[in-house]
């Protein structure tokens, strides 16, 4: 019974520790955002800009696909009993607050937040942060800074484009390879539409975006000098994101409407 007990006091406080080293890295990263020294910032953008490009505009030929098969799959079916719901409404209710935000969240897990924690980590096994430091520069504003605002960015961009296609690409599809009626779907959304809709799903693409791209920084830049080390680090910050982004969701929702 001790030895339970210790073993999850163990891991408790093993926990707490990691997720306040967390927002200590976190809080590391945002202090230099406030800085803007005149040194390296034509490699910031540029670093920014790469993010950016591979995140979200290299996404699109899957994100695209993926919100035309979910909001044509969505209509169809609340189409069917559109007599007890109300189908803008509840297009409105599962795209824009819950799976818009969502999938677009696991897309860049598991495409670009897992490149972040290998790439990290093979610079820190092959002494490059180590050359880094010892030119005298930073590797958190020249690291860390430019990917987190390239990936929180990009996943805003991302979420718009999800809401987009999904919506008025999925009503495209169903009115053209169906014959269903649909009356005036996109006017029902354009009602259904709030600015808290519009304000949450900014809060969770944001706080998504500082979530994913910490937690794989900070895994790594855990790794040590042991290449065999990387692939259980990347498995762990791409399932810790996942994680942390569910509650996340789940807070933000509580919290706007509830």
């Amino acid at each position: 019974m001790y030895q339970i007990a210790g073993y999850i006091g163990r891991k408790t406080f093993k926990s707490v520790n990691h997720i306040l080293d967390l927002f200590a890295f976190t809080y590391r990263i945002f202090e230099l955002i406030f800085q803007r020294p005149k040194q390296g910032r034509v490699l910031v953008r540029r670093v920014i800009l790469e993010q950016i490009y591979f995140t979200a505009v290299q996404a699109l030929p899957l994100l695209i696909p993926i919100a035309l098969i979910v909001g044509s799959m969505l209509i169809i079916q609340f189409a069917r009993i559109s007599t007890q719901y109300d189908i803008g409404t509840t297009m409105v209710l599962l795209i824009v607050r819950e799976l818009g935000p969502g999938i677009t969240a696991l897309l860049v897990i598991l495409r670009s937040a897992t490149s972040v924690t290998i790439e990290i980590g093979y610079m820190k096994i092959f002494h490059e942060i180590d050359t880094i430091e010892m030119a005298g520069i930073d590797p958190i504003r020249t690291i860390c800074l430019p990917r987190l605002i390239g990936i929180t960015s990009a996943i805003l961009c991302l979420f718009i484009v999800f809401d987009l296609v999904s919506i008025i690409g999925g009503y495209g599809v169903v009115w053209v390879f169906t014959h269903i009626h649909l009356g005036d779907f996109l006017g029902q959304i354009a009602k259904a539409v709030t600015p808290t809709d519009i304000i949450v799903g900014i809060v969770k693409a944001l706080c998504f975006g500082i979530i994913i791209t910490v937690t794989c920084l900070y895994h790594g830049f855990s790794i040590k000098k042991n290449i065999t080390c990387l692939p259980a680090a990347t498995s762990k910050a791409a399932i810790e994101c996942f994680f942390y982004c569910l509650l996340i969701n789940v807070v933000i929702s509580i919290v706007f409407y509830l």
